[in-house]
């Protein structure tokens, strides 16, 4: 689980989260959904440790994330929404090791990680390829693999779809759908909730720092009027 307990963070005398207390479960598939500027990107980056808050307070799993940032991050996933902002290696595979490679696990059990990964992505035999010859969907797929082979418990993903062609945003929907089904916590930050609403266990709506809306799909979608997202028709 993770837990956000009154959170509260700005920089520059701005406030950009807001007493933002907010529990999320093992095995479910949460929308973040707000216009830009919002708070999502912060929140997210708040549940495993990249910003620290200067008010309340983040547990993983019962575990401060400011105690033990390494607990947070090995379970709780993170997929920015530039790809190439967390690539560190040219090649896919060696992309998808430095994880766990800086965990420090044995070699047999990196390369059972990385194989598993490009599997559930559906890029086996791709660990050779260079990743700036890959498409912008390809990129993407290869940016959920590096956080797949952590195994994380939750998996946090901002605005996955930016820049992304019809059939590579229907690539990177099928593989989260199957990730969720397989026990995944899916936590997605967006702007635009067509075609992924489907999948929701729940819709979270921010607006100017402050958690809005809560609610089972059905009944969020009704209360998004004038809020700058893009529902289903």
């Amino acid at each position: 689980m993770i837990e956000l307990r009154s959170v509260t963070y700005g920089f520059d005398d701005h406030a950009v989260l807001e007493e933002c207390t907010l529990e999320i479960e093992d095995g479910e598939f949460v929308l973040l959904a707000g216009a830009n500027g919002s708070g999502k990107t912060t929140l997210l980056r708040h549940c495993n440790g990249l910003l620290t808050p200067d008010d309340g307070e983040v547990l993983v799993d019962g575990v401060s994330v400011a105690e033990n940032p390494v607990a947070a991050r090995t379970a709780v996933g993170m997929v920015f929404q530039h790809p190439r902002d967390q690539f560190v290696s040219s090649t896919v595979g060696n992309d998808i090791a430095f994880g766990p490679e800086n965990l420090g696990l044995e070699r047999e059990e990196i390369n059972r990680r990385v194989e598993t990964a490009l599997e559930a992505v559906h890029l086996e035999g791709r660990g050779d390829d260079r990743i700036d010859t890959l498409s912008g969907g390809e990129q993407s797929r290869v940016a959920i693999a590096g956080a797949l082979a952590m195994e994380p418990t939750h998996l946090l993903l901002d605005e996955p779809f930016t820049g992304l062609d019809a059939p590579s945003r229907d690539s990177v929907l099928d593989r989260l759908e199957s990730l969720s089904l397989a026990g995944t916590g899916i936590v997605l930050a967006t702007h635009d909730l067509r075609d992924v609403a489907t999948l929701a266990d729940r819709i979270i709506v921010m607006q100017d720092g402050h958690i809005l809306v809560d609610e089972p799909p059905a009944v969020a979608l009704e209360l998004l009027a004038d809020l700058e997202i893009r529902v289903p028709a």
